[in-house]
This record gives structure tokens, C-alpha cells and sequence, in this order.
């Protein structure tokens, strides 16, 4: 459902990049919540958590409750699926189906942060990945029942890196909650994460040098093509090959000289996990795991589910830049987080508004005389 990971340059600067994977588009929107911005968050039988965002972030966000006519949505209720800080932090949500279990009791008096607001409490009060994780070693979290899926508790796993390239994980498992370091800077979905990481021992014989030719016998035997180091990668769009194939492509896709061909050259890597719609189908009656949001999904004549990359984003550590594409395009739109400083108050718009299909450049080439 979801492939993440992160990339160095050659000059160390960090930068990452992640797809999103589900059988339906859903109401995205961009949001910027600036400096300020005052977080609540709510678990029942337990006091609000109140917090003043101490740094700017940008983020995908979808709403954590329906509207209703008494009670429209506003800039309060976008949670956040994905987003970086004017200090380089990213943090992002990622499917995992089976976060749900019993929880830990906490004292009623103390406040409590609904998982659903980790990535704004995350993104608006930390810099680095040490800070966060010193803070939640305090903070008690507990996962909630989410009304946009069908009353479903929450369902996911979560990951955030810095610019120095750290990176940590932070995963509910049938309700107790895990946290790790990332030392591969990558992240999908189930199995538990610590299950993907002795996974990779299993691929010790990976390497991007191509070895071409081999003797049987009396025979010699030469590949005509270059690329065979990477016969032995998983082949499956599941979150064990993905998995496995992000740390390849994360650990020996070439350390850019510069900023600007690092982002180039993440797009190319993340390109190898965008997944068009019809290359792998479920029947309901074969009891597919897919992520189905009530209300929310889009009619269809198909009787099979298609998983396709709804969008792609890149985040640039060190500048502070933030890329995003959606299905319906092959470029990206970037955003700069320090031009956004500017900005006092909230600002959210719909993903789809922001994402423009690739110009047509005909007129470059009319009347233009033939080369000699």
C-alpha cells in the first residue's frame, strides 16, 4: 500500500520520498499549518491536549470525521498522512492492519495524543528525530476508533526522518506500541517492522555489480545485457519485495552532486514503485486486504479492486522543499517551506488543484526551420 525511504546525496544532505497506494482516490488536501497553530487533542475520559505548533509544516491531510450540516470541517479536523517542517523533519503515515489490540490504561487525569494527531504534534513541536523520541518516551499515545473508516481503529504504522538522516519508526501492534531506530531508512507495511529488518539478512548477495558471464563446465557462459544484479530482487508488489527492493534502490541508486540531481534522482528511484491501475486485481470473493473507506469510496463498475499510486511526494531535508504528483500526473509540483513563513495563518487546499498535467510544447518546434 505504501513504499518509503530514504536518500543521501554526495554531499550527506538528506531528502525522502513515498507513494500511497489504495483502490479509491480520496479528498486529499494540502494543508500549511504555520507557526502557532494550536493542536487539540482529544481521547475520551481524558483531559485535551493543548499544544502551540512551534514550527511550520506542510502536509497531505484527509478530515478525521465526517461533516455533517451543523458542523462543517474545518482546518482543525485535516489530519496528517504525510508532511515536512520548516526544520527538515518529515513524518509519515503508512498502512498496517494490525495495529488494533488492547491498550495500556493511563491515569485519567493525564492528556493523551489520539494517534491520529502524531503528525501534527510531530511535525509542529520537534526539529529532529531526538527530540521526538525523548518527547514520546512521555507522552502516552493511544490509537481511536476513525469514523471515515467505517469506525475501524486506526490502521496504520508511522515513520519520520531529519536532515541528518535519522530515521524512526514508531508501531502499534495489536495495541501496544513499538518504536525502533531505522537504519535503512526504509518503510512499508506489515510484517511488524523488526520482521523486515532480519528479513534483509536473507539478501546479503545483493549488489548493483553486474557479474556477466560464468563457465559451466566447458561452457562460457556472457549475458549480452547489463542490469542481472538485480535478478535476485523480489519481483512482488507486496510489502515484503517492496521492502526489500527500497533498501536496494536506497542503498545504490548514485549520490547526486548536487541538490537538484538528487531530487531528479529520487524521482527516478520512487519511480520504480509507482503502480498503475489493473497491474495486479482482487476479487472480493478471494478476500483481498485492501483499505476500504466508508463513504468515501468512488463508484465503479469493475467487480475486481486495483491498488494504484494515488500520489507521490519527495521532501528535500536540507532546503526545505516538498514535491507532489497524484495519479493523473508524471511532474511534480514543489513547495518551498521557507517561502511559506510568511504565511500567519492556516491554508488548505484540495491535492487535486495543486497537481497540473504536463504542458504542451508543440509550439516549441513550429516554424522552426529543419537542422543542417
Amino acid at each position: 500500500m505504501c513504499t518509503s525511504l530514504g536518500y543521501q546525496d554526495a554531499a550527506g544532505n538528506s531528502y525522502f520520498g513515498r507513494t500511497l497506494e489504495l483502490t479509491t482516490d480520496l479528498p486529499y488536501q494540502l494543508a500549511y499549518f504555520p507557526i502557532g497553530f494550536e493542536l487539540v487533542s482529544e481521547v475520551p475520559d481524558h483531559p485535551a491536549l493543548k499544544l502551540s505548533s512551534r514550527y511550520g509544516a506542510l502536509a497531505i491531510t484527509m478530515p478525521g470525521r465526517l461533516p455533517s450540516p451543523g458542523a462543517p470541517l474545518g482546518i482543525s479536523d485535516l489530519k496528517v498522512l504525510e508532511g515536512l517542517n520548516d526544520q527538515g523533519l518529515t513524518f509519515s503515515l503508512l498502512s498496517y492492519p494490525t495495529a488494533a489490540g488492547e491498550q495500556k490504561s493511563v491515569d485519567v487525569t493525564r492528556s493523551i495524543l489520539s494517534a491520529s494527531d502524531l503528525g501534527l504534534w510531530a511535525l509542529g513541536q520537534f526539529a529532529t528525530v531526538a527530540e521526538l523520541k525523548a518527547a514520546l518516551a512521555k507522552q502516552p499515545v493511544m490509537l481511536q476508533s476513525l469514523a471515515l473508516l467505517g469506525g475501524v481503529v486506526s490502521p496504520f504504522h508511522y515513520v519520520v526522518h531529519d536532515a541528518s538522516g535519522a530515521s524512526f519508526v514508531i508501531e502499534f501492534d495489536k495495541g501496544e506500541m513499538f518504536t525502533y531506530d531505522n537504519p535503512v531508512g526504509v518503510m512499508t507495511n506489515g510484517p511488524r517492522f523488526d520482521w523486515h529488518l532480519i528479513n534483509l539478512n536473507n539478501y546479503t548477495f545483493l549488489s548493483n555489480v553486474d557479474k556477466s558471464s560464468s563457465v559451466f563446465g566447458a561452457y562460457k557462459a556472457v549475458q549480452p545485457d547489463s542490469g542481472i544484479a538485480t535478478a535476485g530482487l523480489p519481483a512482488s508488489n507486496t510489502s515484503v519485495g517492496r521492502f526489500v527492493r527500497a533498501a536496494y534502490y536506497a542503498q545504490f541508486a548514485e549520490k547526486a552532486a548536487t541538490p537538484d540531481l538528487a531530487i531528479r534522482t529520487l524521482a527516478h528511484v520512487m519511480n520504480n514503485f509507482d503502480r498503475p491501475k489493473g497491474v495486479t486485481i482482487d476479487y472480493p470473493e478471494a478476500g483481498g486486504g485492501h483499505l476500504e473507506v466508508q463513504g468515501l469510496a468512488q463508484e465503479s463498475s469493475e467487480s475486481y479492486a486495483t491498488e494504484f499510486t494515488c500520489w507521490t511526494s519527495m521532501s528535500d531535508l536540507e532546503r526545505k522543499l516538498f514535491f507532489i504528483r497524484d495519479y493523473t500526473s508524471l511532474n511534480f509540483v514543489s513547495f518551498d517551506l521557507t517561502a511559506l513563513a510568511n504565511l500567519k495563518l492556516p491554508a488548505a487546499v484540495p491535492l487535486q488543484k495543486v497537481t497540473v498535467a504536463s504542458a504542451d510544447v508543440t509550439s516549441l518546434l513550429s516554424g522552426q526551420a529543419p537542422p543542417r
